[in-house]
């Protein structure tokens, strides 16, 4: 038996463009530098985590109009430089903004938002018609 090396560069071009990501939802909104999110529901609300560490509450920007929620940010690094002889100094700015569809059993009045510990969480309360119903016996007659 003996090895093939095999040279198939029009293969995988061609497969790179069969299977885009954006083919497979949406992936062309999600920028490289978009932070990663976790969408939890519950029993009483949805919950949003993203994870944007190194930023302070004053960064973001979170609105509703209608039925989407946005949330971006933007941060620039501009720390004061007392030595202007340096070598090497890399400026920093980075700047997401990432948008949800609300489901119409969101209570967007209710809508809370807290940044803790490199974790931005949004909870999305449900409308109280759209939570479950307590189980009743049903008595016959």
């Amino acid at each position: 038996m003996s090895i093939v090396k095999r040279n198939n560069l029009a293969f995988p071009a061609l497969m790179n463009e069969i299977f885009k990501p954006d083919w497979f939802g949406g992936m062309e909104n999600v920028a490289t530098n978009a932070p990663a999110v976790n969408i939890k529901d519950n029993e009483k609300s949805f919950g949003l985590e993203l994870i944007v560490p190194g930023r302070k509450k004053e960064d973001f920007n979170i609105e509703v109009d209608n039925e989407l929620l946005t949330i971006s940010s933007e941060f620039k690094n501009e720390e004061e430089v007392k030595e202007e002889n340096y070598t090497r100094r890399e400026f920093r700015f980075s700047s997401f903004k990432r948008a949800f569809t609300l489901p119409e059993s969101i209570n967007v009045d209710d809508i809370k938002a807290d940044y803790v510990d490199g974790i931005l969480k949004i909870e999305l309360p449900k409308k109280e018609e759209s939570l479950p119903k307590p189980k009743r016996l049903i008595e016959l007659k």
